[in-house]
């Protein structure tokens, strides 16, 4: 097969892309420039747009003797993942940019053209697996990278591939050594790659600008503080609140609700984060097929968060209010610090094979009665 191995410069891409060699296929390594002004260095181990970033995936292919390009993607960047990121944070979600990237750029752009160029599969450095065209978590759980993969559709996985998932990462760094390529000590990066300082709340104010609003509390509605917008806060969020009193209960205080169009930030005890239910629309079935009836499944609701059992049911459009097609999960036990604008991503354990990846949606609404939905946040 004709292989494109998109080489973030790290040690995990450029082992991907070895491997993909040693497999047999014809491989052209090519590194995305996603920022319109890289820095000449990274700043810690943070982020992955750096010239340096580029710089060591060329001299991984140099090694590998492969074909090696840099394609400029950074305006589709800035509109497809950045904005839209800064119009979440705007309207009190907390989005994921990282599953964006993946469903817009490196599964649709990239692959799209791929494709166009006559490659049959786009190989990346996630830790995540493909059996049968059916994606499964990682052998080495602790950088399963699934769960911002579950946006991908049965075509664009048909298209993938995932060389390193079947490896725990200590043995990818020793690979690399072996391979004698210089990213085999190269720190991950963490965190949002556009936001290199690490300081999202600085990034959204400069980006979204004041806009003043109170903080409340949730059980008697009295005005604890000011802030100077909604995107500086999070659900679940217990520091950096602005309150100067402790809780009369002295129980600590976490956001609970947002609400963008008055600017207002609830904050109450942990009770007030439980959730039960969650609706979620931009349904995404792996397999293409959309389950015809509820199923006993486990959710999870954030990219390093716990798995939940939950009844899962597909909704069609206009059901429980959102447009398009939906998912409905019912909780077994309540979650907590549950966000809108996060990811519900749907698996099926299976401790022979490893969890399988069921389907995705981004969270709108959740609700706090057991059962129901009819108590909830957002919409």
């Amino acid at each position: 097969m004709r292989v494109l191995a998109a080489m973030s410069g790290g040690v995990d891409s450029a082992v991907a892309a070895a491997r993909a060699v040693e497999a047999g296929h014809e491989v052209v390594g090519v590194h995305l420039a996603l920022s319109t002004a890289p820095g000449a260095l990274r700043t810690g181990s943070r982020g992955c747009c750096s010239r340096e970033d580029a710089a060591d995936a060329r001299r991984a292919a140099d090694v590998l003797g492969i074909p090696f390009y840099i394609w400029d993607f950074a305006d589709r960047f800035k509109d497809d993942v950045i904005d839209e990121f800064v119009a979440a944070y705007a309207a009190g979600q907390t989005p994921n940019p990282c599953l964006t990237c993946n469903e817009k750029i490196k599964f649709s752009a990239l692959s799209e053209r791929a494709i166009a160029l006559g490659f049959d599969a786009v190989a990346t450095g996630h830790y995540a697996r493909l059996d049968n065209g059916e994606l499964r978590r990682a052998v080495d759980h602790d950088k399963d990278q699934s769960y911002v993969l579950a946006v991908l559709t049965a075509d664009q996985l048909s298209r993938a591939m995932f060389p390193v998932g079947d490896t725990p990462k200590d043995q990818i760094r020793a690979e690399a050594a072996a391979k004698e390529l210089s990213v085999a000590d190269k720190p991950d990066s963490h965190d949002i790659c556009f936001i290199p300082t690490g300081d999202t709340r600085a990034f959204l104010g400069a980006t979204i600008g004041v806009r003043p609003g109170k903080v409340v509390d949730a059980d008697s509605g009295a005005e604890l503080a000011d802030h100077d917008g909604v995107h500086g806060f999070t659900i679940g969020q217990r520091k950096g609140l602005g309150i100067e009193a402790p809780a009369t209960d002295g129980k600590p205080r976490y956001v609970t609700e947002i609400d963008p169009d008055s600017g207002t930030v609830t904050v109450g005890s942990s009770e007030h984060l439980q959730v039960w239910s969650i609706t979620a629309n931009r349904a995404i079935w792996t397999s293409g097929q959309t389950p015809a009836a509820p199923f006993e499944a486990m959710v999870q609701v954030r990219a390093h968060g716990g798995l939940a059992p939950a009844t899962v049911e597909a909704i069609d459009d206009g059901t429980d209010g959102i447009e398009g097609p939906g998912i409905r999960i019912r909780l077994q036990a309540p979650l907590t610090g549950v966000a809108r604008g996060q990811a519900a991503v749907v698996y099926l354990p299976d401790a022979v094979n490893g969890d399988l990846v069921v389907g995705s949606g981004r969270i709108v609404v959740t609700g706090s009665v057991p059962g129901d939905l009819v108590s909830s946040t957002g919409a």
